[in-house]
């Protein structure tokens, strides 16, 4: 019994060590996107406070296409041993997962959570010579008069909000798809389309500017940066609210213990002042919490975008 027992201790001493002095090389943080943009800064901002935690390099490496399954697919079959994390967002575990008949991984059971890191709230912006002066001017202007709207592309986060208001609504609006949200902005401000749902960074200078006017705002509080545009809860669509998320997580089968860790630093860096400053300057707002709330948010935003998905009939390659 007691040869037994030897045998397994020592079997199992490499595990342990491993687990016990977690992290002890660099770690990779996969982005789903290319350089610049929200996505890519709070990744940065996260990457070098995990970096300062954790005394290893966190290399962020931007991993950017095919509407963030490039980036998802390498984590999913990266060793689950805790040095490769995902910034996953609302486009790989919200709507995504209805938008592509086949993904080459599971979004759920391929991966573990770790926290959730912010919330980018959207608002609904149209051009300043739009009649209509609030949502119920603009439902009833769309069905006399034919309104497109403007996204930063097919199944993103702005197109999808646009299609929620739609199912919530009834408002006609048709969809007008652009290569990113700066050319679909510019046209929004040259009033070739009239409405489009951003975050507000994206808006802001032209909303100030009187360029255009902000209806509501799809968050559950005033926006910060906008607090004089009512929510559309207050309005009486409760239903539309919408935020750009952004989380980390790890290949499925990674060890508690390195999850655990890598949850304990991104949430006390999230409580930082500085790193909530500089979120808050964004337009974004953090979002710790444990890894069983971060699963429990993902599972709530997948079934909340697939009817949603479904009655836009929206499908991706």
């Amino acid at each position: 019994m007691r040869a037994l027992l030897l045998c397994f201790l020592v079997a199992a001493a490499p595990a342990v060590l491993a687990q016990s002095d977690y992290p002890n090389r660099p770690i990779r943080l996969i982005v789903t996107v290319p350089p610049g943009g929200a996505a890519d800064f709070i990744a940065r901002l996260v990457g070098a406070k995990l970096s300062e935690a954790l005394a290893q390099p966190v290399l962020v490496e931007n991993r950017g296409g095919a509407g963030g399954t490039l980036a998802a697919d390498a984590v999913a079959k990266a060793p689950a041993d805790g040095y490769t994390l995902l910034q996953n967002s609302i486009t790989t575990h919200g709507v995504g997962p209805h938008l592509y008949a086949r993904l080459p991984y599971d979004p759920v059971k391929d991966f573990a959570p770790v926290s959730g890191l912010a919330l980018l709230p959207l608002i609904m912006a149209v051009t300043a010579d739009l009649p209509a002066r609030s949502i119920q001017e603009l439902v009833a202007l769309s069905r006399t008069a034919g309104l497109n709207f403007a996204s930063s592309g097919n199944g993103g986060a702005p197109h999808m909000a646009a299609e929620l208001f739609k199912s919530v609504t009834g408002a006609p609006i048709t969809h007008v798809p652009y290569k990113g949200s700066g050319p679909a902005v510019a046209d929004l401000v040259g009033g070739r389309v009239q409405i489009m749902f951003d975050a507000a960074p994206s808006l802001i200078q032209h909303v100030r500017s009187g360029k255009l006017r902000v209806l509501a705002a799809a968050s559950p509080q005033r926006n910060r940066l906008l607090p004089e545009a009512p929510t559309f809860a207050e309005l009486g669509y409760p239903q539309v609210a919408v935020s750009l998320w952004y989380g980390l997580l790890v290949p499925a089968g990674t060890p508690r213990p390195a999850i655990d860790r890598l949850n304990r630093e991104t949430t006390r860096l999230l409580e930082q002042n500085d790193v909530r400053e500089k979120l808050l300057a964004q337009g974004a707002e953090p979002m710790p919490g444990a890894p069983e709330a971060f699963a429990s948010f993902m599972r709530d935003e997948m079934a909340k975008w697939a009817p949603v998905v479904k009655q836009a009939g929206v499908k991706l390659d």
